[in-house]
């Protein structure tokens, strides 16, 4: 048999040559701390489910809670079973929930009571018995970062931690990963301590988004388009992830955090890095995260930060019909609180590919419309044989990825109005998932969290691209911690003056999705 076959989803019957097979995780267990959060409740607990209803959970699978909740094993799974009806995406089915519900288990404990962890260690043992879970089990910190220490600690002197030969251990990690370069590396020596670096999954939710994977099928499966992905033809690219929310109720996380440190630094920089990137050798993370780790260490900032970002808050106004409070009126937040809600900023690649080609990259609550899309915006041809009047509609050509949440590829072209006259103006030809293929994309979560069962780390970003992307990052926030209170922005727009501003310097306006 050959080492592929070995090790292909942890099963030794599947060729992964064979696509026609789905990947399926062999014997193990998944215990989350914080099962108590909303990430839990709505998120990981239905993805869990979504996964057996695939058949792609093995059949004696064990979903493992930790909290202080004074709960035993069947409240637990009432818990578990209120989230899979409300917030899971395929059908409920009573034979998928019966066979998932003889694997749960819950643990009630503090994070520093070592009693808790060894009650745990002796469920995941009970479960390694009774369910044939083999030793295999995933921890996922669903927790504030400011408890990994703590979390990880104890794992270790329980043993829980501890991987063998026959049997694995690994810890699920959430954003934010610190909140600069120096605690990033705080917190990556605390885990390194306890868990090998190919145990820890770092989790970042929009690479698992079909679309964002199929940025890579797009770009290199497919003659039509690399040939022109570089400065040759691409004037700038522009990556956009709006939301028309406010902070809700997360004042006391998002408060000091900020959009750039809540987006920027994690989802809009690996956007960044796929789409600029090279081809790989291969997809696997190794490959892929050589061609990532080369872009992000090209990235330059512009030399006065002032005219190349933008910060906003969110002011009053009318979105969805109703009226809504300003950022500094959120119950929680100070007054005279300068955390941005809208953050925007121009870096530059230092490479032949894309050598004076500007990225754009913004992110802000309370926009127009939630829309997450990165645009490749082409260069205008020289109109030559055009008077200008004919081709006074016509705009730049455009290639956009609809990240969410239609999601799907719209490419922008010019042609001839009907008519007599010769008269050249945009046009759109658009390609949506919901269209073109009869099964809807699984929710990102039931990937990662499959990903993380199997062993299988590409779209996990490494620790090194997490310290690059504070390096790109860090003297952005140092700027802005200078310069006082941020713009405002009325609620329901498309930011501050500001950002549009920053565009009109280079000549440039933002796309308005």
């Amino acid at each position: 048999m050959s080492p592929a076959k070995i090790s292909a989803g942890n099963n030794p019957l599947r060729d992964p040559r064979d696509l026609r097979l789905p990947r399926i995780a062999g014997p193990c267990g998944l215990v989350i701390f914080g099962v108590t959060g909303d990430l839990a409740r709505k998120k990981l607990m239905p993805a869990v489910y979504d996964l057996a209803n695939r058949g792609l959970l093995p059949p004696g699978f064990a979903l493992t809670g930790f909290a202080r909740r004074d709960w035993d094993d069947r409240d637990f799974a009432k818990v578990v079973y209120d989230a899979v009806k409300q917030h899971a995406r395929t059908p409920f089915r009573e034979e998928t929930w019966r066979q998932l519900a003889e694997g749960i288990r819950f643990v009630q404990g503090e994070f520093g009571d070592p009693e808790a962890f060894e009650r745990l260690r002796t469920t995941v043992e009970d479960l390694d018995r009774d369910r044939g879970t083999n030793g295999n089990h995933a921890f996922y910190l669903s927790i504030p970062p400011g408890a990994f220490p703590q979390v990880c600690e104890q794992l270790a002197k329980s043993g829980l931690s501890h991987s063998s030969e026959d049997a694995w251990r690994r810890v699920v990690i959430e954003k934010p990963f610190g909140h600069d370069l120096a605690s990033a590396r705080e917190l990556n020596d605390v885990v390194s301590q306890v868990f090998d670096p190919d145990a820890v999954f770092r989790i970042d939710h929009y690479l698992g988004k079909e679309t964002v994977q199929n940025m890579l099928a797009l770009r290199f499966a497919n003659q039509l388009y690399e040939p022109i992905w570089n400065a040759n033809y691409v004037d700038h690219v522009q990556i956009t992830m709006a939301e028309d929310i406010g902070i809700g109720g997360r004042a006391g996380y998002y408060d000091g955090i900020g959009a750039a440190r809540d987006v920027i630094q994690n989802h809009l920089i690996q956007l960044l890095a796929l789409t600029a990137m090279e081809e790989p050798l291969s997809f696997d993370a190794a490959d892929l995260r050589a061609e990532k780790l080369k872009v992000l260490r090209a990235v330059r900032l512009p030399h006065d930060l002032g005219k190349h970002t933008a910060r906003g808050q969110y002011a009053s106004g009318w979105q969805g019909g109703e009226e809504v409070l300003g950022y500094l009126d959120e119950q929680g937040i100070d007054k005279k609180s300068t955390t941005e809600t809208f953050a925007a900023v121009r870096v530059d690649i230092d490479n032949r590919r894309w050598a004076e080609v500007p990225f754009y990259l913004r992110t802000g609550k309370r926009l127009g419309r939630r829309v997450t899309e990165v645009a490749v915006v082409f260069k205008r041809a020289p109109h030559l044989p055009f008077e200008s009047s004919q081709t006074s509609e016509l705009g730049h050509n455009a290639l956009v990825i609809r990240v969410q949440p239609d999601e799907g590829v719209t490419i922008r072209f010019g042609e001839k109005v009907p008519g007599t006259a010769m008269e050249i103006r945009d046009v759109t030809m658009d390609f949506g998932y919901g269209h073109a293929f009869t099964e809807s994309s699984p929710e990102a979560y039931e990937r990662l969290i499959l990903d993380v069962l199997l062993g299988d780390p590409p779209l996990f970003p490494s620790h090194d691209e997490v310290e690059l992307s504070w390096n790109i990052l860090d003297p952005v926030e140092n700027y802005w911690a200078t310069q006082g209170q941020p713009d405002q922005y009325r609620s329901g727009g498309w930011g501050p003056a500001s950002a549009d501003e920053m565009m009109a310097r280079d000549g440039r306006t933002w796309r308005r999705p």
